[in-house]
């Protein structure tokens, strides 16, 4: 289904260079898409252009672009219809976590992740939006668990994605109208680079990731989940058998999560001894 749907469809992806959008890329190319992919690290849109067109899809346009600048994702849907002509489906994927004690961080510290993680998210959807429009088309939001699910050390992060899932909520009645149709993607643990980048925003490939392997949905998974749920127009896919518990337990047994959280905190966060 997922295939078919989007045979021909012109997809716009942000944050294309790794993980999941890098993954969402070749997927799509596989599936005949024809994409526009942008990223801060171009090298590596490059590569991945290139690969994509080896194997017999249609060569991906590259543009560089930093979610946080107004004229880079204004420049990146132009570049696209210079390209494409169209823009089917757009996929709001960029954004990173910053982590760590609430009484270690800063006000800037929230602010650097609402600038990527909200603020970048804004500026994708305003930009394409009178192509997708046009289209009546796809917006797609990656959002997360922690958009369900807020956990100790991750306060910036988790409300980051709870505004997501906000913007979600309200915007998908609005834009119905339209015959646009929002898709909130919210996955749990899954193999990418976000658990390697620091709160600056930096990669540290080498990084190991602190979460178990057991626990971590492979890529090309979580993202052919991904794709049905955006060609069934579906207004939220929760990817990950982990992140569905979560989601559950927070809807309907949330106090299981309140003393989980607590007892995180306790190990986690333990007060200097004076």
């Amino acid at each position: 289904m997922a295939k078919n749907f989007f045979r021909d469809k012109v997809v716009l992806i942000t944050g294309a260079s790794s993980g999941i959008g890098e993954e969402l890329a070749q997927q799509l190319g596989q599936a005949g898409a024809k994409l526009t992919l942008t990223a801060r690290r171009v090298d590596l849109l490059e590569a991945l252009a290139k690969k994509i067109a080896a194997s017999g899809a249609p060569k991906p346009l590259v543009v560089q672009c930093d979610v946080t600048q107004d004229a880079d994702l204004s420049r990146a849907v132009s570049e696209n219809m210079r390209q494409w002509g169209k823009l089917d489906v757009v996929i709001a994927n960029a954004g990173f976590g910053v982590v760590g004690a609430f009484k270690n961080l800063t006000v800037e510290d929230y602010r650097l992740q609402f600038e990527t993680n909200v603020f970048g998210v804004l500026r994708t959807i305003y930009a394409a939006l009178p192509e997708v429009e046009k289209a009546e088309g796809n917006i797609v939001i990656v959002g997360s668990v922690a958009g369900w699910v807020a956990s100790p050390g991750g306060s910036p992060y988790a409300m980051s994605k709870f505004a997501l899932r906000a913007l979600a909520n309200a915007i998908t009645p609005e834009l119905r109208s339209s015959n646009i149709k929002v898709t909130l993607i919210s996955p749990g643990f899954v193999a990418s680079d976000i658990r390697r980048v620091d709160n600056q925003g930096k990669v540290h490939s080498g990084a190991k990731d602190p979460i178990p392997m057991w626990l971590i949905m492979p890529t090309d998974t979580a993202v052919r989940q991904i794709l049905r749920a955006v060609a069934r127009g579906k207004r939220e896919a929760i990817i990950t058998g982990h992140g569905k518990i979560f989601v559950f337990l927070q809807r309907f047994m949330p106090w299981t999560l309140r003393l989980a959280a607590i007892r995180m905190a306790k190990v986690r966060y333990r007060p200097e001894p004076r």
